[in-house]
């Protein structure tokens, strides 16, 4: 993350270009078992993957480390397994896995990564693309059952989608909270709520973003709406409305929570002490906040009259595995 001239914040996407691939082509060919998705559950662009592994039931081809929800200048850390060790990788900071491919790397270590469990080194961090290639790469190893979220007739709308999402929304939540100027902060947040105006508009006659059916388009956006009150509304700045104050997106989001994979997936003591802890040129105090509530995700959503069909011919995934559940009382029960 950096700053230009306008003290605007600017993202650094210079992820990892690397791709695993059914045919291999850069080295790293789809193979069940080699892999290790790593994520913490308190960050939205690891969520995304979290949630597409989920619903395309891939447990137990693509393994997964879990990092706490803070972590230092250094790296995100695995401090919730048992001696602060991935169990699988036997390494303390996801850095290590950075540094064992690339001994100079002086880019951001971020999640959602993928490393090679036999060399111990990462693959990816490209998280663009990462979850397409889930879609897309990883066929031969999905569920029965499992949904098409990148079908190929509607991956030109999609893209058209989720490219202004990233923006204003995904990106422009961000833009506000780490805005250094005023003028910076006003631009993020007249085009984040211009946009969630749009979104709305978009939903209030459809149940889904594209098409009739749960696509990488809806799941990109959840992420940051499943965040918005709970850390972007106050600690982002981004306040003209809360997320329960805009009826279309918030019924469309209760919509998705409710739906196996995604509110199953979240963690909102994890994503609060996350931003409110790490962030401390904007909390210094490293307060967490008690609220807000989130028994209200529960709430019946009202969608179903919209039509559309969550996993069109597919089927929704079962449970996840006992060691990956969210903690008790860490979801909206």
């Amino acid at each position: 993350m950096s700053a230009t001239s306008t003290r605007e914040f600017k993202r650094d996407t210079n992820y990892i270009p690397t791709r695993i691939t059914e045919d291999g082509r850069d080295g790293y060919p789809v193979e069940p078992g080699r892999y290790r998705l790593v994520v913490a559950r308190a960050c939205p662009w690891a969520n995304r993957a979290v949630i597409v592994r989920r619903l395309l039931g891939l447990e137990n081809v693509i393994s997964m480390g879990m990092c706490g929800p803070t972590h230092d200048e250094r790296s995100w850390s695995f401090d919730l397994d048992p001696d602060g060790l991935d169990p699988v990788l036997k390494i303390p900071r996801l850095q290590d896995a950075f540094l064992a491919r690339f001994p100079d790397y002086d880019r951001g270590i971020t999640v959602p990564a993928i490393v090679d469990v036999p060399t111990g080194q990462v693959v990816t961090n490209d998280v663009p693309t990462l979850t397409l290639d889930l879609s897309t790469e990883w066929t031969a190893y999905h569920r029965a059952g499992a949904p098409d979220l990148y079908p190929a007739a509607l991956r030109d709308e999609i893209d058209e989608i989720i490219e202004p999402v990233f923006r204003d929304v995904n990106n422009g939540v961000y833009r506000c909270g780490f805005a250094g100027s005023q003028d910076a902060y006003d631009d993020a947040y007249d085009r984040l709520f211009a946009r969630l105006d749009w979104l709305s508009d978009r939903l209030k006659h459809q149940r889904y973003l594209v098409g009739d059916t749960i696509t990488e388009a809806d799941i990109r956006l959840f992420t940051t709406l499943v965040r918005f009150d709970a850390v972007y509304h106050g600690h982002f700045k981004c306040n003209r409305n809360k997320l329960t104050e805009l009826p279309v997106l918030w019924s469309y989001a209760r919509d998705l929570f409710q739906t196996p994979g995604f509110g199953d997936t979240t963690d909102f003591p994890q994503v609060k002490e996350h931003y409110y802890v790490v962030h401390t040129g904007i909390n210094p105090s490293q307060i967490v906040p008690k609220g807000p509530a989130v028994s209200n995700w529960l709430d019946p959503h009202g969608r179903e009259s919209l039509g559309g069909r969550p996993f069109g011919d597919g089927t929704a995934p079962p449970p996840p595995p006992p060691s990956e559940a969210v903690p008790p009382g860490h979801g909206a029960h």
